[in-house]
């Protein structure tokens, strides 16, 4: 019983590391071919559809709220023409901390609060053209923190030793969508009794619908 009671709180939060992500390809390791967003200058929300789930192991922490939506400020912005367009790499843009909410374990006995920042640097979203479409979700050293309750009373920072991208793919649609699909992310988790304190790894899969908050009736394209 003692070894379940140690071994349950350290799957769910290595699972709650995999926050960090927010979501896709590092926008640095994509490969350098012509890309272009548009329409160039409008702000964009991107909101879950379905589910996103972190697992470790055995174990999975579900989200069935997240978003990241613009504030007024540049980000969750489409660069401006010309700076939509590169000719040898993907098009970034910074975001806001994407928001998770309503979260829950597959263990019984232990409640969970996130919370994300950008207190260390910028969230970022990278698109590059291709077959398929690559994108990246770059999150800051320590941008998503993860508290536990109940069973043990644990705190999980995602990405501790700096910035982040986890990989995904973009679909232009109406709306578009970018998924993640078992992307791996890292995070420390430190705390009391119970806590498995060090160095932990989850994988993280969700897909956010990419909708024009400026026109709603444009779409979010990646292009050549």
């Amino acid at each position: 019983m003692a070894v379940r009671r140690f071994r349950t709180p350290l799957a769910l939060l290595a699972a709650s590391a995999a926050l960090t992500l927010g979501a896709t390809t590092a926008a640095g390791a994509l490969d350098a071919s012509s890309t272009t967003v548009v329409p160039a200058g409008d702000s964009f929300a991107a909101t879950l559809s379905g589910q996103a789930v972190f697992t470790a192991g055995s174990t999975t922490l579900t989200c069935t709220v997240s978003a990241s939506v613009p504030t007024g400020d540049a980000n969750n912005q489409i660069p401006a023409d010309p700076d939509n367009h590169n000719d040898a790499g993907p098009v970034s843009t910074t975001i806001n901390p994407p928001t998770f909410d309503n979260c829950t374990t597959s263990i019984g006995g232990v409640g969970v609060t996130v919370s994300s920042n950008s207190t260390n640097g910028s969230w970022s979203i990278g698109a590059q053209y291709g077959s398929p479409i690559s994108a990246g979700l770059t999150m800051p050293q320590g941008g998503v923190v993860l508290q536990t309750s109940g069973l043990a009373s644990c705190t999980i920072t995602a990405s501790p030793d700096g910035p982040t991208t986890v990989s995904g793919t973009w679909t232009n649609g109406s709306p578009s969508s970018l998924a993640i699909t078992n992307a791996p992310v890292a995070a420390v988790v430190t705390g009391g009794f119970l806590c498995p304190t060090g160095n932990q790894t989850a994988t993280f899969s969700a897909t956010y619908n990419v909708t024009d908050t400026t026109d709603p009736a444009q779409q979010i394209t990646v292009t050549s």
